[in-house]
């Protein structure tokens, strides 16, 4: 019906829509325009119409291969499949965390490493499905133009990062300033390439879909590329806004995990079946918890608290510093009825363990809504997970669905109520300009010094 609407035809053989004749056209006019015509209303009736279909019209994707270790199945060859899929989750788990406290152990360079090739591997799992669902239709450049945009958009983000946080390096390397001063110029002459590019490799019978998956590349640059940039940032503000939020997460799924499976029985949201109330409002206060004792942990060391700065002199990261108050021990007032139960007066808390609550409480609340969301988008595909990269797991976007919301969440957390002026950033962003723009900026300081009485003026002999 919808194609009627659209052509003003009915239905012919094999259900193909004859166009109406055209004024002043008998029906038996030149053959080789009809059949002009009703090719291109072939092509238009395969290619033109994917906007109207639904879910339904999905095509399947072929389940993914189980990668899980043979030593495993054979291990845990005589349980049932929900207590095989549990055995393997939890020693899965237990071996991600080993190898992420171990990547902690190596310091906050080998930390931005692991969250980039998170990145790209997300990145690659999402435009996958995409490939995977429209491969039939061939579409040109399709793979190249994503990761083009991907290198582009990395090179944008990243080459901010440099600038702001690599500024004395930066002054040492006369191509890298080139770089730098005209580092937002290259990236847009970069992604304008990318764009021509794309506008060039259009087919008169891919146009609507070329264009969709356009789109999908660019919501993927959105998720992916921005979120993780934004994790990098947390983590130059001090690796402890870098550790309790991921582990809050971590955290809340285990526990809503095991509460929903040992105790769940009402079912949660629709989107995730196997997620329960129970488990919901068993991750949430764990993870509460949980965030509060590791909040107090770290705040003792300034390997955790102090910020990530790059050191020309020795030419790596540093953690030195004169910890914050946030950072430390200060004592605060009980309630009355809280008094009255620990026969105290006060108690000495780290500030940070303040703000942990609200993170943990983003964590558990909030958080899962970006797996909800993540569920949602598998289903729309037919799919279980994003890839089996992971036994048990899925792909390592099935992993971190939750974690770019909560990536985003602390940026702005940050941002609007921790963060003061950084005077080593002032002093490098000093340290990029000329001398005479330097110059300039000392005789002003200098001149509204003296003007406030903070500066005696030099006298003259």
């Amino acid at each position: 019906m919808l194609e009627l609407r659209h052509r003003g035809g009915c239905p012919g053989p094999g259900g193909a829509v004859a166009p109406p004749p055209r004024e002043g056209e008998a029906a038996g006019g030149d053959h080789e325009t009809e059949s002009t015509s009703d090719k291109e209303t072939d092509i238009d009736d395969r290619y033109g119409d994917l906007d109207s279909r639904t879910d339904s019209d999905i095509p399947e994707i072929p389940p993914s291969s189980d990668r899980t270790p043979e030593i495993l199945k054979k291990a845990l060859s005589g349980l049932s499949s929900r207590w095989k899929n549990w055995w393997i989750r939890g020693i899965l788990t237990l071996t991600m965390i080993s190898v992420f406290f171990l990547i902690i152990y190596m310091g906050s360079f080998m930390l931005m490493l692991l969250v980039l090739g998170i990145q790209v591997k997300c990145f690659h799992e999402i435009i996958t499905i995409g490939y995977r669902v429209y491969r039939s239709y061939d579409l040109p450049w399709f793979r190249t133009l994503s990761w083009y945009f991907l290198l582009c958009v990395n090179y944008f983000f990243y080459g901010e990062t440099v600038a702001d946080y690599f500024a004395t390096f930066v002054q040492r390397e006369e191509q890298l300033q080139f770089l730098i001063r005209y580092h937002r110029f290259i990236s847009f002459a970069l992604y304008l390439a990318g764009f021509c590019m794309f506008v060039l490799s259009l087919v008169k019978k891919h146009y609507r879909l070329q264009f969709y998956m356009f789109a999908w590349t660019h919501v993927t640059l959105l998720i992916t590329v921005t979120q993780s940039h934004l994790v990098i940032q947390n983590l130059f503000e001090g690796m402890i806004w870098f550790l309790v939020p991921i582990s809050s997460v971590i955290c809340n799924d285990i526990t809503a995990y095991l509460f929903g499976f040992f105790f769940g029985r009402t079912p949660l949201i629709k989107l995730s079946p196997k997620k329960t109330w129970e488990g919901f409002i068993g991750g949430f206060f764990s993870t509460v918890v949980f965030g509060f004792i590791a909040a107090y942990v770290l705040s003792k060391y300034q390997y955790f608290v102090c910020p990530v700065e790059y050191r020309s002199d020795v030419n790596s990261f540093v953690t030195e510093c004169e910890p914050s108050e946030l950072f430390k021990l200060q004592s605060y007032s009980l309630p009355p009825f809280l008094k009255t139960v620990l026969r105290q007066e006060t108690v000495s808390l780290y500030p940070f363990q303040i703000h942990s609550i609200a993170l943990s409480t983003f964590a558990s609340l909030i958080g899962p809504f970006g797996g909800f969301f993540a569920s949602g988008f598998k289903r729309a595909f037919k799919i279980k997970d994003f890839a089996n990269t992971i036994p048990g797991h899925g792909g390592i976007m099935d992993r971190f669905d939750c974690q770019y919301l909560m990536a985003t969440f602390v940026h702005v957390y940050i941002t609007s109520f921790i963060r003061g002026p950084n005077p080593s950033k002032v002093l490098q962003q000093l340290l990029v300009l000329q001398p005479e723009q330097q110059l300039n900026i000392y005789k002003t300081l200098k001149t509204h010094l003296i003007e406030k009485g903070i500066l005696q003026p030099a006298l003259k002999v």
